[in-house]
């Protein structure tokens, strides 16, 4: 497993913290998402062969945010 940590700045609420968690946990590969929206940081555990960088970051563009570089 891999960790991987997101900067994701526009995540305001407790609402965006869950939208961004949930879309990130329907992945296959991911084991886990925790998102702060204070820090708009997202850390997630997952395996990299089925949810790779493209995907994490797809999951979270479907879901209305952003990540920022």
């Amino acid at each position: 497993m891999t960790e991987t940590k997101l900067n994701v700045p526009d995540m305001s609420c407790a609402h965006c913290k869950a939208a961004v968690e949930d879309s990130l946990n329907a992945l296959d590969g991911v084991a886990s998402s925790h998102a702060d929206f204070e820090k708009g940081i997202v850390e997630i555990i997952h395996d990299e062969k089925q949810a790779g960088p493209e995907e994490l970051e797809r999951a979270i563009q479907s879901a209305g945010y952003t990540v920022a570089s």
